[in-house]
C-alpha cells in the first residue's frame, strides 16, 4: 500500500516544483525587463532569486542578506539618500558666462580712465609738492630780506646817529667861540655845511653869528633854511 502512495504520489511533486521554478523564472525576467534590482539568494536556498519589489508587493519582508553579502538598495531608498549626500557634498563653485566683446571694450575703457585719473592725481601731488616747496624758500627769502632791511635801518639809524653826534658836537664848539669869530669862519664854509650847523644851534647863539657874518652869505643862508624848513616841516631848526 505504501509503495503505491510512493509511486502515485511522486508524480504530483514533480509539477509543483516545475510550475514553482516556472513563476520564479517569469518573475525574474519580468524584474529584468523593467529594471528592477534583485536582491540575491540567501544561502542554502535553492532556486532562483526572489525580487523584493515582488515581496514588498505581495505583504512580505525579504531576508536579511548574510553578514558580507553586498548591499543592494530599492529605487526609493536611492532617491532618499541622494538629498543627504547632495548636502554633504562640497559647493560647487558657480560656472560665469564669459564677457562679451563690448562687455569687454567697456572693461577697458574704463581701466583706461582709471589709469588716466591716476596719473593725472599723481601730477597734480607732484605740481602740489613742487609748489609747496616754492612757497617754503620764497618764506625763507622774505624772512631773510626782512631781517637784513631791519640790520640795513639799525645800521642807517646808528651812522644817522653818529653823524648828528658829530654835527652836534662841531654847533658846541662854534657856541661856545665869539660870534665875531665863528661869523669869519661861517664866511669861509660850504652852503650845505653851514645849514647844517646853523640848523643846530640854539637862536640866541646863531643871531649873534649871523649879524656879524658877510650880508649876501647870511641872505643866501636864511634863503636855504627856510626852503628846507618848508620841505621837513616837521624837523626841528635853530633854536631848537
Amino acid at each position: 500500500m505504501s509503495m503505491l502512495r510512493t509511486r502515485y504520489g511522486t508524480p504530483r511533486l514533480l509539477p509543483f516544483v516545475i510550475v514553482t521554478l516556472a513563476a520564479l523564472l517569469a518573475v525574474r525576467i519580468a524584474a529584468l525587463a523593467i529594471g528592477i534590482p534583485l536582491a540575491p539568494a540567501p544561502e542554502g536556498t535553492v532556486g532562483l532569486p526572489i525580487v523584493p519589489a515582488a515581496l514588498a508587493a505581495r505583504g512580505e519582508e525579504p531576508a536579511a542578506a548574510p553578514p558580507g553579502a553586498p548591499r543592494t538598495e530599492t529605487p526609493a531608498q536611492a532617491a532618499a539618500r541622494a538629498p543627504a549626500a547632495a548636502e554633504g557634498a562640497a559647493p560647487v563653485a558657480p560656472r560665469f558666462a564669459q564677457p562679451t566683446a563690448a562687455e569687454l571694450t567697456v572693461l577697458e575703457d574704463l581701466r583706461a580712465r582709471r589709469l588716466a585719473l591716476e596719473e593725472r592725481e599723481r601730477s597734480i601731488t607732484e605740481r602740489e609738492a613742487v609748489v609747496i616747496a616754492a612757497e617754503r624758500r620764497l618764506a625763507e627769502r622774505i624772512a631773510e630780506l626782512e631781517r637784513l632791511q631791519r640790520e640795513l635801518e639799525a645800521l642807517d639809524r646808528a651812522a644817522r646817529e653818529r653823524e648828528d653826534a658829530g654835527w652836534r658836537s662841531l654847533v658846541r664848539i662854534y657856541e661856545t667861540m665869539r660870534p665875531r669869530d665863528a661869523a669869519r669862519i661861517f664866511n669861509e664854509l660850504e652852503m650845505p655845511v653851514l645849514i647844517e650847523v646853523v640848523e643846530r644851534m640854539r637862536e640866541r647863539n646863531a643871531a649873534p653869528i649871523l649879524a656879524g657874518m658877510n650880508p649876501d652869505k647870511a641872505k643866501a643862508l636864511t634863503a636855504e633854511l627856510a626852503q628846507r624848513r618848508a620841505r621837513s616841516p616837521g624837523e626841528g631848526g635853530a633854536g631848537g
